[in-house]
């Protein structure tokens, strides 16, 4: 599956490592930002995912911030884009209509967890 990832700079660890499991996991990914650690504002990268899958050039989008609220907002407010914020795999099982996910780095700061949680999501 292609995958639309970004984060901004409070994301970006999480987002690469995960990117190195999705991979493994046989998915193309398509990395829209952050590349750097300088301070960043998430609107930016969640509009990149959010158009990059309403135009279905990517089938899912995942999004990294502080929180995820943020994105999954501002993604929401683009046609033919369904953001879902989830902080645990039960709301992640209940969330398959949803085309791109938002994790906060700083809520779910166990990388574990957040593999878990996109792993049901992708499933």
């Amino acid at each position: 599956m292609k995958i639309a990832i970004a984060s901004d700079h409070a994301g970006l660890e999480m987002k690469e490592r995960i990117k190195n499991f999705l991979k493994k996991l046989g998915h193309e990914l398509k990395d829209f930002g952050t590349k750097g650690e300088k301070l960043t504002e998430h609107p930016e990268f969640a509009l990149k995912v959010a158009n990059a899958v309403s135009k279905k050039e990517c089938e899912k989008g995942i999004l990294f911030c502080r929180t995820g609220l943020g994105m999954s907002i501002i993604i929401n407010k683009v046609p033919g884009a369904k953001a879902i914020l989830c902080y645990d795999v039960k709301t992640a099982k209940s969330s398959k209509d949803y085309n791109i996910l938002t994790i906060g780095s700083k809520i779910i700061e166990d990388i574990e967890k957040a593999k878990e949680i996109i792993n049901v999501w992708l499933e």
